[in-house]
């Protein structure tokens, strides 16, 4: 009975797309994007720790900030990695297991005004909780962050070592939004993809100007699941104005039903979010949510991409379709997915490519896989169905990326891996690509190997 009343709910709180929305259908590898794409990764600088983002400030493209997982923000300038760390906090960040450190780095959108950034990160003494902190850059040398300006906006406690989530990003309308996973083990022990009284496998929304001054951030006020205080009405409610009010639900959730949204990323166009869903045992998916689209249910756990949760496993261990082909579908299904049978088995977003150095990467969404090295690119072609296209099969373990003012792609990979050593240190050195069409690439610069 729990579970079909578990279902019923996760049913009627799923968002359907609008009339003037495009309906999306979910596209596998093999397609072809609607305009020919062929790209390269060429290396910009090594030697990273770990490297899991490249963060760029609004108007610089010029010097590019890299998260090592340990705690330390390296910076490239000019090409060249810069011997002293923009920021050093490694002595408060936890990163002996592979899901945890320094998650990412973003530029308040007035940065050029108010010299404010913030990072996201695993908090060792707090046993791992998910910090986001504000800092400001050092007033004497743009090259430095001032560690004596720490301010906490947001913390979170984790039940588990994984499924962290971790990306923050400011989105059109200037408001952070945070990834955060499921809370960790596997499966969704803690139901929390439907659970809306928990921060946990979520889309959050916050506003980094606190209204009070004893408050690390604000509630924006059209977030989705907000029920102000009334007095109740039994009769004369019509079935969609129940349907909205969900007193108990936590006010900074934006969209739920994710089991670990590791990297999201705005098309700095449109203002759509593309959410790189890590899946479980089977399937990886790519989220499309259009621009001020709020309170979508991505499906999990009732969902796995496109394919119900659990999946029924016959006696030879192969996924039984013709047993789920019926099953009913909760949420919004995912624009992209693909099976860790031949394809990979950890999704990571890059970013939509919007600049004008290249335009024939135009519109593409491009994202790549951890444990496959292969990288691919989505877009709607002229049906408006999407396709998606494998670009590149590497022998790089890709962890994350980050997009210039300007548009460029960058890419970081890492040797990290479950097994360990619980020193990252002790890892073999990680790098960051940029991303670029093959007759762009500059002469005498290394290309990733590709198979």
């Amino acid at each position: 009975m729990k579970t079909k009343a578990l279902l019923a709910l996760a049913a009627a709180l799923a968002v359907s797309a609008s009339a003037a929305e495009p309906k999306h259908n979910t596209a596998v590898s093999g397609g072809k994007l609607p305009k020919p794409v062929k790209v390269a990764l060429v290396k910009v600088a090594g030697g990273f720790v770990d490297p899991v983002r490249v963060s760029l400030a609004p108007g610089d493209n010029s010097r590019l900030f890299v998260c090592e997982r340990t705690g330390v923000v390296r910076l490239i300038k000019e090409g060249k990695v810069q011997d002293k760390p923009f920021l050093d906090i490694h002595d408060t960040v936890v990163s002996s297991f592979l899901e945890q450190g320094l998650y990412d780095l973003e530029f308040h959108p007035k940065y050029t005004e108010n010299g404010k950034f913030y990072v996201s990160y695993s908090d060792m003494w707090f046993n791992g909780t998910t910090f986001i902190v504000e800092y400001q850059v050092s007033k004497k040398n743009p090259d430095r962050a001032d560690p004596e300006s720490a301010r906490v906006v947001f913390q979170m406690p984790r039940p588990y070592a994984n499924h962290n989530g971790g990306e923050i990003a400011f989105g059109p309308d200037g408001y952070m939004y945070i990834g955060s996973g499921d809370g960790g083990w596997e499966g969704d022990v803690l139901g929390a993809g439907q659970d809306l009284t928990t921060l946990l496998s979520k889309i959050l929304r916050i506003d980094v100007n606190p209204t009070s001054a004893d408050r690390g951030y604000s509630i924006p006020k059209d977030n989705p699941f907000i029920t102000p205080g009334s007095q109740m009405k039994l009769f004369g409610v019509t079935e969609e104005a129940f349907n909205k009010l969900h007193p108990n639900a936590r006010p900074e959730i934006w969209s739920f039903g994710l089991r670990n949204p590791w990297t999201f990323q705005f098309d700095p166009k449109t203002g759509d979010m593309y959410i790189a869903d890590v899946g479980q045992n089977h399937y990886e998916e790519i989220d499309f949510e259009p621009k001020g689209k709020a309170g979508v249910n991505y499906g999990w756990k009732f969902m796995c991409a496109t394919h119900p949760f659990p999946l029924p496993l016959d006696a030879s261990s192969k996924p039984d379709m013709e047993a789920v082909k019926d099953a009913p579908r909760v949420g919004e299904m995912p624009i992209c997915e693909y099976s860790h049978v031949d394809q990979g088995n950890c999704v990571i977003g890059f970013g939509v490519y919007r600049g004008t150095k290249f335009p024939q990467m135009d519109g593409t969404y491009f994202f790549g896989d951890w444990g496959s090295g292969k990288l691919w690119g989505t877009a709607r072609d002229a049906k408006g169905d999407w396709q998606m296209e494998e670009l590149l099969n590497t022998k790089l373990m890709f962890t994350g990326g980050g997009q210039a003012p300007d548009g460029t792609l960058y890419v970081t990979e890492a040797k990290a891996n479950y097994g360990g050593p619980a020193d990252p240190a002790q890892n073999e050195r990680g790098a960051v690509w940029m991303l670029v069409p093959t007759d762009k690439v500059p002469a005498g610069t290394e290309v990733a190997p590709v198979e």
